[in-house]
């Protein structure tokens, strides 16, 4: 094949998996609502299941909702048929998972769903199908003639993995805003990688307690000068008689202040008025935005009293893969 060529059969692929999921678009309705509320209200779990090509997409897709406040786990058919049929309770919902809603791996865990009165939502391009028939609620993906699958021999698992996994991804998010899932509870989930770092809050990674530079308002500059320069933090807090942060002295306010008489003055006479602040609980990517814009590379954390509890430098960020 040329190089034009190779590039057109994966356009064409794209072309075929986008159309289809256009498609997939415009059947979303009351079945969907059905069996999102299903979901969102299940006393148990949501058990995932299918086989072959549709097993792997159904690993995702339990994935996707448990890690997104949804309790959900993958049972093979296969292990469901020895034994592992025990895993589904009455208080759960069965997901199944067939393009072809006919494969005979399925049937055990069916049946089994159906003698133990398991609510059945089906994920499948066959809405007459023997899975179809059996459901509660079917989620219909497009059939094979509708939109054949992009492989060229149209048997290879391709349009129809791409649609049930955006199916899931669907169902996934719309319960994310069903149940009004947070930010927070993305990161309980996911502690670990690149994804847990940018979900640091301020206080996992901020400066606190004797490492914050901080002088009362009085304080002799010839005095701050040290206690700024102990920190090494580029910058010194000031507060008040209550211990609210008021000002700030960084090294661009010592240049512009810079003269022979500066180590005699009050720090009050050398700080910044009213700092820009943020609250312990914000996000660490959030505070890389705001600094970014402030075009500052530092800035206080204070509660509700304006207390500082806290000093966040960029390099703290850096330091914990935040950016």
């Amino acid at each position: 094949m040329t190089p034009t060529e190779i590039i057109s059969a994966a356009q064409r692929v794209l072309d075929m998996e986008s159309n289809a999921l256009l498609l997939m678009k415009k059947t979303i309705g009351d079945a969907f609502v059905q069996a999102a509320t299903l979901m969102l209200n299940v006393k148990g779990r949501v058990v995932v299941s299918g086989m072959g090509k549709s097993g792997h997409i159904g690993r995702k897709i339990a994935a996707t909702l448990a890690s997104t406040g949804t309790p959900a786990f993958f049972v093979h058919p296969g292990e469901a048929s020895h034994g592992d049929l025990g895993m589904l309770t009455p208080n759960d919902v069965l997901l199944t998972i067939s393009n072809s809603g006919e494969s005979r791996e399925m049937g055990d865990i069916i049946s089994f769903s159906r003698r133990f009165g398991i609510p059945m939502i089906a994920i499948t391009g066959g809405a007459d199908s023997s899975m179809a028939r059996a459901a509660d609620i079917v989620l219909l993906i497009p059939n094979k003639n509708e939109a054949p699958e992009a492989c060229p021999l149209g048997l290879a698992p391709t349009t129809s993995t791409t649609t049930t996994l955006a199916m899931g991804d669907a169902l996934a998010v719309a319960l994310i805003e069903m149940r009004g899932f947070s930010a927070q509870e993305f990161h309980d989930r996911h502690p670990g990688g690149k994804l847990g770092n940018v979900l640091l809050k301020v206080s996992d990674v901020m400066a606190k307690g004797d490492d914050m530079p901080l002088a009362d308002a009085d304080m002799k500059m010839s005095d701050a000068l040290l206690v700024m320069t102990a920190k090494s933090l580029g910058c010194l807090g000031v507060t008040d008689t209550t211990g609210a942060l008021i000002g700030i002295i960084t090294d661009g306010d010592l240049r512009r202040h810079m003269s022979s008489d500066m180590i005699d003055k009050k720090v009050s006479e050398i700080m910044t008025k009213k700092p820009k602040t943020i609250p312990p609980g914000m996000l660490g990517a959030e505070a890389v935005g705001l600094m970014n814009a402030a075009k500052i590379t530092n800035i206080f954390v204070v509660d509700a009293d304006d207390r500082p509890v806290g000093l966040l430098h960029l390099h703290h960020l850096l330091q914990a893969g935040v950016v």
